[in-house]
Parts: C-alpha cells; structure tokens; sequence
C-alpha cells in the first residue's frame, strides 16, 4: 500500500497526442524534451491493433515466440525472476503483412524525429510481446549500461476491451521526478526516452504490445 500511495502522490499527467495530426512529430518531440515521454493515441489505430492483435495471437499459437533475455552480448540471459514475456521481432518472415507494415511506419516516425532532435537514430527494431497471466518486467532502462545506442523508446497496446482492474499498467519514471502509469489499452502508444526507467506490472490477463526503439549506430 506504501507503494501505491507513492505512486499516486507522484502522478503526472503526461501529453496526449493525436497520431492523426499533421504535426505529430513536432509534438512528440516537445513532449520528449520537456518530460521525457507522451501518450501517443490512434497509433496504431484501432483497426490495424485488431490485425496487430489477431497475428500476434496466431504467432503464439503456432508457438513462434521465445522466452524473452535481458542483457545482451554475452551477458543475454533468461531470467523470470525480472522478466516474464515472450516475444519475436517485426522483421521475422512468420509476421504477417501487418508486422512489417507497422515495422516501415515506425521507421518514417524515426525519420522525421531524427530530424528534430538530431539524435543521429538511424534505424529502428521492434517486436512482439505477449505477458501472461501474472507476468512482470522489474524495474529498469532500454539503455543498455555498456551502450546507448538505443535512444527513443516506444510500446504500442494490442489489449482488447482493456479494464483498469485487469492491471498490466507501464509506470515509468519521469525526468522531472515525476511518474506516470499508463494503461495498456489498444490503439494507444507510448514514446519516451530509453534512459528513463519503468517497468510492467503484473496483469489478471494476458497482455499484448509491440516494442520498439530508435537506435543510432553502436
């Protein structure tokens, strides 16, 4: 309960963009600079999170997902104990056209936030994730200790008919001192940072996402 109460003394509303604006990308990019993070709504939009959600879920039905690893290099392990997802990259052939679809559209979002912030991002990695019933991810940064090529983080929500009693919120951690909880609902994203921590808190149901980063050369 101390935790919680924390939480809420704490909260701080983060901006809410419209992905169907025509200047997404500025705003995006002022969100970053000031807290760090935005709320990103219609991205993607309702119908293509459906398509997302239903070719994820084939996915893991034909078993094509793998235990997700925290580290990398040659410190890459499995780890329950701090993460709890399955996953499998965009760019793999048994994603549908929608995967790659998606894949190319965070691409041209890369492109023209380069533009603005000039964070040298010259590509752009994302992947499936399927949290079970119960599953985390404990507290911590995209950027890795021994490399910060990673340098924009995004996770988009793929949850149908999402309830806030289902849980599964992200609560990140702001670089003002604040810290926000954002509900895992479908056809809603979320851009920040990668040097900011979060993490994913345990749900009463299965929870679907994609993950992604804009990253510059290592």
């Amino acid at each position: 309960m101390a935790k919680v109460a924390r939480i809420i003394r704490n909260m701080h509303e983060l901006p809410l963009i419209d992905a169907s604006q025509t200047d997404v990308a500025d705003a995006i990019a002022d969100a970053l600079g000031d807290t760090g993070a935005c709320r990103l709504a219609n991205f993607p939009d309702a119908a293509l999170a459906a398509t997302l959600r239903n070719d994820l879920l084939r996915l893991r039905e034909t078993g094509a997902l793998r235990e997700a690893s925290v580290g990398h290099g040659a410190n890459k392990t499995v780890s329950r104990d701090i993460r709890g997802d399955s996953t499998l990259w965009l760019d793999d052939p048994r994603c549908g056209d929608a995967a790659r679809g998606f894949l190319r559209e965070l691409d041209g979002m890369r492109a023209q936030l380069n533009r603005l912030l000039y964070l040298g991002l010259s590509e752009v990695e994302a992947h499936y994730a399927s949290y079970p019933v119960g599953a985390f991810y404990k507290l911590h940064r995209d950027r890795f200790r021994d490399s910060d090529a990673r340098r924009i983080s995004l996770v988009s929500y793929l949850n149908d008919a999402w309830e806030a009693e289902d849980g599964g919120a992200l609560r990140i951690l702001l670089a003002n001192g604040g810290e926000h909880l954002v509900s895992p609902q479908a056809a809603t994203s979320i851009v920040f940072l990668s040097e900011l921590e979060h993490e994913v808190l345990p749900a009463r149901r299965e929870r679907l996402s994609i993950a992604a980063w804009m990253r510059r050369p290592t």
